[in-house]
């Protein structure tokens, strides 16, 4: 069977062009070939052999500065600029935009992972992965899915040096004693590393990468991930200070949703987020803390576990916790103890739809009793559709106060329409009592507040930034952005 191109696009990693084309072939999944125009396979070789060598000596730094992440960026602007005169004196004749080309594949092969920079600069990608040495780097794409690459790193001492350069930057080691990692890069990228012989194969090296531009409900919307009366209702009970549980499972945007519903918060109120590894990313003028652990040192002392974040949290004043996920009854017990308390709670959860997500709190090895969980909202099951390739929010259920789980919204897969399978009653009830609504006036609440989600999908406003800074007007003046929905008028965004 003869390649036949699937897609083809360009972007920029810090100035150096990279072109993408992705091929079926008469393998079972896709190849994802990547190019760097205008660096020839020789220039490559001298870039590796003689210049990075020539400019390690040039850089005079304590390797102490080259592992603390705090100084990353001055350490990076130093060795760029030792890079452009390295290159000067090398390529006398080259001109500025070639050296600047040159300059970054340099520093990537110095301070970075090699060629994979390249990979992670493509916003198309979820994952990056390298299984060994003998196999192609594998990746994951976004519309394309599971992809061979043609790049391969050159030996397992180089994934080894890859893993422990990540280690050392955030503290911690990998060797044969600790041979498994999880750590993160400078920019947020998630890390998991296994060394040989934990890892049959060869050593492994899975980056999950962290959204440049993340999720928001808009987004959601305009994927069909979710309906727009469904996002409503979850903007609805935000703004009333109902906790909610976002469950699904693995990869199935658990966090990204997470991070949407946080960008429905008033900007009047204290967000304290706790995580294993910094994911979310709310509007920059909200009024967050954000936290995250931190594992023992090789002596085994320092660590700080989620349990000690989420007891720290209740004694900073917040108003709403977010926390990244639920895995353990402890961290469990503390979450709803702070919903009983007057604390809007919003976590994640591993299961596969609403029913299984009462199962698990109330089951071993969580084991929440049943009674416990009326303090609990709503749960948002989110799927996904590895065949199709699709993310949809499954299921979104209240809780009863006998602590079960009743579905209002569930997503069918014939029509890929979210419908309504039950009327709303316990929700009906807290909004009442709470906010004083009839069920007239949250039908009618939810019809606007659609209407708004839906103007700003037409209108492109997608931006966390954007989204937030809507969602807080609509607070304070909730007519004039009503107004503008209705009229479909341009918002002006403050510079």
């Amino acid at each position: 069977m003869p390649k036949v191109l699937l897609s083809s696009y360009r972007y920029s990693v810090e100035g150096l062009p990279v072109e993408i084309k992705i091929y079926s072939t008469d393998d079972f999944v896709p190849t994802y070939e990547i190019t760097i125009p205008g660096i020839a396979e020789g220039t490559k070789l001298i870039l590796e052999t003689k210049l990075k060598g020539e400019l390690m000596g040039e850089v005079k730094l304590d390797i102490t500065d080259i592992l603390d992440p705090k100084k990353f960026k001055i350490v990076k602007a130093r060795f760029m600029d030792a890079a452009h005169a390295v290159l000067k004196r090398n390529f006398p004749s080259l001109d500025e935009k070639k050296r600047q080309i040159l300059a970054v594949y340099l520093l990537h092969k110095t301070l970075g992972l090699g060629e994979l920079e390249s990979l992670l600069g493509d916003e198309q990608l979820e994952e990056v992965v390298v299984n060994n040495s003998r196999e192609p780097v594998w990746v994951y794409h976004k519309k394309h899915g599971w992809c061979k690459t043609n790049l391969r790193i050159k030996n397992e001492q180089e994934i080894y040096d890859y893993a422990s350069m990540i280690a050392r930057k955030v503290g911690r080691q990998i060797n044969v004693l600790n041979p498994m990692l999880d750590a993160h890069l400078p920019s947020g990228d998630r890390v998991n590393a296994t060394l040989f012989p934990i890892s049959s194969f060869g050593n492994t090296l899975t980056i999950r990468k962290f959204s440049r531009n993340p999720w928001t409900i808009t987004t959601f919307i305009k994927q069909h991930t979710i309906s727009a009366d469904v996002a409503a209702l979850i903007w609805l009970c935000v703004q009333n200070e109902l906790s909610l549980l976002v469950t699904g499972g693995t990869g199935s945007g658990k966090t990204s949703f997470l991070n949407a519903l946080c960008g429905l918060i008033p900007p009047n109120q204290r967000i304290i987020s706790i995580e294993d590894t910094r994911e979310l990313t709310l509007p920059s003028f909200l009024h967050w803390v954000p936290m995250t652990v931190r594992e023992a040192n090789p002596e085994g002392k320092g660590e700080v576990t989620m349990l000690d974040l989420m007891v720290n949290a209740l004694r900073q004043r917040p108003d709403r916790i977010v926390v990244g996920e639920i895995r353990r009854q402890r961290e469990a017990e503390v979450m709803f103890e702070a919903m009983h308390t007057g604390h809007s709670v919003y976590a994640t959860l591993h299961a596969d739809n609403a029913e299984q997500t009462i199962s698990r709190l109330t089951n071993p090895p969580i084991n929440i009793p049943s009674q416990m969980l009326d303090a609990l909202a709503g749960i948002v099951v989110t799927f996904r559709h590895r065949r199709f390739n699709i993310r949809r929010v499954l299921e979104f259920a209240e809780v009863t106060s006998d602590g079960e789980a009743r579905v209002i919204h569930r997503w069918d897969i014939k029509t890929d329409k979210i419908k309504n399978v039950a009327k709303m009653q316990r929700l009906a009830k807290i909004l009442s009592l709470y906010a004083g609504m009839t069920e007239k006036e949250i039908a009618q609440e939810i019809k606007e507040k659609s209407a708004i989600l839906r103007w700003m999908v037409d209108k492109g406003y997608l931006d966390v930034e954007q989204v937030g800074e809507i969602v807080a007007h609509y607070y304070s003046d909730p007519e004039s952005v009503l107004s503008a929905a209705m009229e479909g008028k341009e918002w002006r965004f403050r510079k």
